[in-house]
């Protein structure tokens, strides 16, 4: 069933962004780590995911309606 997120990339991830990121279309069921593959983002430049202000993984599951934030490795002195 097609449903949509709210996604949102950070730092050097915000170029993926795309245009309708407020209500990006996936289908339910869809992991974080298919949405970042269908964005071309890769793996290696994620470090820190939250679903709904909660930390989550490559292979949480989505079901649409979630708010999903998107951080790569981040320095800083």
């Amino acid at each position: 069933m097609a449903t949509d997120i709210q996604l949102k990339l950070f730092a050097s991830l915000s170029k993926f962004l795309p245009s309708d990121s407020d209500r990006f279309p996936i289908s339910s069921g869809e992991t974080v780590q298919d949405v970042l593959m269908t964005l071309g983002v890769s793996l290696d430049d994620v470090k820190l995911i939250f679903i709904n202000g909660i930390k989550g993984e490559l292979t949480s599951v989505l079901q649409g309606g979630e708010r999903v934030g998107i951080f790569p490795p981040l320095g800083g002195g």
